[in-house]
């Protein structure tokens, strides 16, 4: 060590916070050195705290703008004489965390992990994914340091971005397994589901010294292959319900399908009087249970099936026909 920076170390020193990154929440100031001289000012500008750590404790935490005077059992030149077996160093440090005491907003976030739950409508399990907003402050700065930063120089408002989203999983999982909302309403629930994870989280976040002052689910996502199945569910109810309509069941249903999927792939049958004649019997199998029914009803229901686009022209023609041939 040269004499002039054992000089420089005696002086007493001015500490603040003067370029402040916006995108820091704790940032741990560099010092000329960590021997700070008794009588040492330390100035905290408005929107600024302050963590001082002294002989390695949370000595003091300072909230107020204000310029502070530091005592400390460093004194110039008599402590570096005292010490010149220890090379004039003295054991008594002091550090300065400074952080940010204005609040943060708008920080996006998204959970971290797929969350999955049970479709109560179609009774089957659904994965989707949540993002949204929040805003938060530093409320405990002491309790953030001791539990939360340690030895860290500096947190970020990407790192409180992280923390946030790696909490939401879990209590968004348990919320949607105890309210189970059908796929259909996920959407206008979105606000109870803001005010439940808002509560849930900011528990937890307390604890660490943080304060979640608004929080907002934007909207939920499902993934491809749940789109994929509720696509495929929602199609088979559409055409049990349209199978209703005209007395006809399920399988019915699938025969004329097969016929309409017959009729689109020429290699299907053998021919156009083949696909015609597959269509009339498939008809006849439909209305012979309904034999005794009224001419006019039979009639009704082999329109609805023409309108349905569950027969062809041809095989509607052919039918109506035969039923009025009947009367």
């Amino acid at each position: 060590m040269g004499l002039r920076d054992l000089f420089k170390r005696q002086l007493r020193t001015v500490v603040e916070w003067k370029e402040q990154d916006g995108q820091l929440l704790f940032h741990l100031m560099e010092t000329t050195t960590d021997e700070i001289k008794n009588a040492s000012k330390l100035i905290v500008a408005p929107g600024q705290g302050c963590v001082v750590v002294y002989d390695g404790k949370v000595s003091d935490v300072l909230t107020e703008p204000d310029v502070y005077s530091m005592e400390t059992s460093n004194h110039p030149f008599i402590t570096s004489l005292l010490n010149l077996a220890q090379r004039s160093e003295s054991e008594h440090k002091m550090r300065f965390y400074f952080f940010r005491t204005a609040e943060v907003v708008n920080v996006l976030w998204g959970t971290a992990s797929p969350v999955k739950y049970i479709e109560p409508d179609y009774k089957l399990p659904v994965t989707l994914g949540a993002c949204g907003n929040f805003s938060i402050k530093i409320a405990d700065a002491g309790r953030m340091f001791t539990t939360l930063l340690g030895t860290i120089s500096n947190y970020s408002v990407a790192d409180a971005q992280e923390l946030v989203s790696s909490r939401i999983v879990a209590p968004l999982s348990s919320f949607l397994a105890e309210k189970a909302y059908p796929y259909r309403e996920v959407d206008s629930h979105l606000m109870d589901l803001s005010n439940e994870l808002k509560e849930r989280t900011a528990t937890e976040l307390e604890q660490l010294g943080l304060e979640l002052t608004d929080f907002r689910v934007n909207s939920v996502t499902f993934d491809e292959d749940t789109m994929e199945r509720i696509g495929r569910i929602a199609n088979m109810t559409a055409e049990q319900r349209a199978a209703a309509e005209v007395d006809l069941d399920y399988v019915s249903m699938q025969k004329l399908e097969a016929l309409r999927d017959a009729a689109r792939n020429e290699g299907g049958m053998a021919g156009a009087g083949l696909q015609l004649g597959a269509g009339v019997q498939l008809a006849k199998d439909i209305f012979k249970t309904q034999a005794t029914e009224d001419s006019t009803e039979r009639l009704r229901k082999l329109k609805k099936l023409l309108d349905e686009q569950l027969i062809t022209v041809e095989e509607y023609e052919k039918k109506k026909n035969e039923i009025i041939s009947q009367l």
